[in-house]
């Protein structure tokens, strides 16, 4: 009995030696005692009066605290070790392992540097692990796979690198598994599949690559899935016959092509939300689909009609798509969401002067109303003045109306009166001072111009003498044609286009952070324009190119990829510009529809690892930019 009590006097000893010397506590303090330390709302003791929880929150230190000062080896009976958001600093020590009672770890919300210890692997009682918000590095160990009891694993918000290893496999009991906001890359693992009990799986914005795994169904309690911003491709093809619980499937900013099979989403709950948006998705939208309560498909490059299923969904987005109309009739479809080629046209002067078709259509309705006992009049009147009318207008273009003077000047304005948004244009730009002026080429300036609505547009304004080339007017409405059928959420977006004597300009989205490589030249800019901004960029212009190369009506090779032609708007959202006027300038060409270069041309591929060594130091990220290059067919 006497040699027990004696262990224990020591054990207990020892412990408070260790939290003199760790410094985590304020030992200054005049109520400091350390006899009474399992009274303090910090720490929880046995019936022996042996610490079994240390337990800190947010609590605000004036001096540094370091994790190795504790030590962690004389504490035999510690359970949990909950320590978050006290700014402590240093690496997690390899004593750690030393808790074989350990059943709860939490150090989120801290300083935290160094590699995960391989230690951890000797915690067999561990059932929580949460280190997320600090910066680690290194690796996952491999021997986090002996933690057979754990269910739970949170790790985001570190620098963690390299693959997930196999060995998380092994994790039988693991419910929820966080390593979003990392530095993870290779194949996203098929193991997971395995993990039956996962309810709760959140790996995005990480450099994954690989397809997903097929099996996804045999989660029978998965809730959570989130992989966005990854460069995860194939064909998404994850069946959820099964998946009678999940509320949120996030995949979005990825690399998925193919098509929405028929019975893809079979599921009826109006609580689950879906967001595949920012892939290369393409087909036809399943008749069938939906019954959710978020489902988000934009920025992809579906087709075909949109189906009345869609009525069923409570927030829908499928904008810049290649969707067709009629819009089906019901409370949640408008054409804010369902921006498309061909059902709410994203490059008409109606976004500019917004509301006024609206505007225009009441009044006309009231006017109808009131003039109807005289309408036959009015109608026969109205049927000669459009045939004036359709001989006044020698050109029409798809998207809208084209105005032609006697002296054959020609400007256009998609879906407007050419005239009026001429004037407007002219006004705005105080016909084209030189203080309106944000940039000059070879072959013209660019003008920035405020609508009266309060809009912005950018003006690029071709040298005067261009208009005196004869041919040119055929040259430039061809190449006009083929800017307008573009459709591209990373190609920069052409509202219209003035060609006549006196002046020839084309009319652009504005794009407030400028070119790519005025950013990356200015020191303030480029310091804004960090690592997850850089990377969505070089995916944003990889989307365009894909786009030109391979499912636009007919190929497309814009020879001219540089910085200078890749424009940033105010989200840092990339779009590609500058579409043939070099080509324009050389008419002497049979293939009219081609697109010209100019000197300092960089093939696709070239260019994408230009930017890589631009845009980052680190080695292993070539990797994930080969992969893509591959995965868009470059060479």
């Amino acid at each position: 009995m006497g040699t027990q009590f004696a262990i224990v006097t020591s054990q207990l000893q020892m412990e408070a030696n260790a939290i003199l010397n760790s410094g985590w506590w304020n030992t200054s303090d005049a109520h400091f005692n350390i006899s009474n330390r399992c009274s303090w709302s910090s720490i929880s003791c046995n019936e022996v009066g042996s610490i079994k929880e240390i337990n800190i929150y947010f609590a605000t230190r004036t001096w540094v605290i370091q994790f190795e000062k504790l030590n962690m080896s004389v504490f035999h009976n510690l359970e949990k070790l909950d320590v978050i958001g006290i700014g402590l600093r240093g690496s997690i020590p390899k004593e750690i392992g030393l808790l074989s009672k350990l059943a709860y770890l939490g150090l989120r919300s801290n300083s935290l540097v160094g590699e995960l210890p391989p230690s951890l692997g000797n915690l067999k009682r561990l059932e929580y692990i949460d280190i997320s918000f600090n910066n680690i590095h290194g690796s996952i160990p491999s021997s986090l796979g002996n933690l057979t009891q754990l269910e739970y694993l949170y790790m985001s918000n570190n620098y963690i690198q390299g693959s997930i290893p196999l060995e998380l496999g092994f994790l039988n009991n693991l419910q929820k598994i966080d390593l979003s906001h990392n530095r993870l890359s290779r194949n996203l693992p098929i193991f997971l599949t395995n993990l039956t009990q996962l309810q709760y799986i959140e790996i995005s914005n990480n450099f994954l690559t690989g397809s997903l795994p097929s099996n996804f169904d045999q989660l029978t309690k998965l809730k959570t899935l989130r992989l966005k911003n990854n460069f995860i491709s194939g064909t998404f093809s994850i069946s959820m016959k099964n998946l009678s619980h999940l509320e949120t499937l996030e995949i979005s900013h990825n690399l998925l092509n193919g098509t929405l099979r028929s019975n893809l989403f079979p599921l009826t709950d109006y609580g689950t939300s879906v967001d595949l948006s920012h892939n290369l998705i393409s087909g036809e939208i399943p008749s069938q689909l939906g019954h959710f309560y978020k489902l988000n498909l934009s920025n992809n490059n579906l087709s075909g009609m949109i189906p009345q299923s869609l009525c069923n969904v409570f927030y829908l987005d499928i904008s810049y798509n290649c969707l067709k109309s009629p819009i089906p009739h019901c409370t949640y479809l408008n054409p804010r969401n369902t921006r498309n080629k061909d059902v709410c046209i994203d490059t008409s002067y109606d976004q500019l002067q917004p509301h006024s078709h609206q505007k225009k259509n009441s009044k006309v309705k009231r006017i109808v109303f009131i003039v109807l006992p005289i309408l036959f009049i009015l109608t026969i009147a109205f049927s000669l003045l459009m045939y004036f009318k359709r001989r006044h207008n020698s050109i029409k273009n798809k998207h809208g109306n084209t105005e032609t003077t006697n002296n054959g000047d020609l400007f256009c304005i998609w879906n407007y009166d050419g005239k009026i948004a001429y004037n407007d244009i002219i006004r705005a730009t105080k016909d084209f001072d030189i203080k309106y002026c944000i940039g000059k080429g070879a072959y013209g300036s660019v003008y920035k111009a405020q609508l009266p609505s309060g809009k912005f547009v950018a003006l690029k304004k071709l040298h005067s003498y261009e208009a005196e080339v004869p041919s040119l007017n055929e040259s430039f409405r061809n190449e006009v044609k083929i800017l307008s059928e573009i459709k591209h959420r990373n190609i920069v977006k052409l509202y219209g286009f003035c060609l006549h004597k006196r002046d020839m300009f084309l009319i652009y989205h504005y794009m407030e952070k400028g070119s790519l490589f005025s950013v990356l030249h200015d020191d303030v800019e480029a310091i804004k324009f960090n690592w997850r901004k850089r990377i969505n960029t070089i995916k944003g212009v990889a989307h365009a190119l894909s786009y030109l190369h391979h499912d636009f009506t007919s190929p497309i090779v814009h020879r001219d990829v540089s910085t200078s032609n890749i424009l940033l708007n105010s989200e840092w959202q990339p779009s590609v510009s500058d579409f043939g006027i070099a080509r324009l300038l050389e008419y002497d060409s049979s293939n009219r529809t081609s697109v010209g270069g100019t000197v300092g041309y960089i093939a696709p591929g070239k260019l994408f690892i230009a930017l890589v060594f631009l845009f980052s130091s680190n080695f292993c990220m070539m990797h994930n930019m080969f992969i893509i290059q591959r995965s868009l067919g470059w060479s």
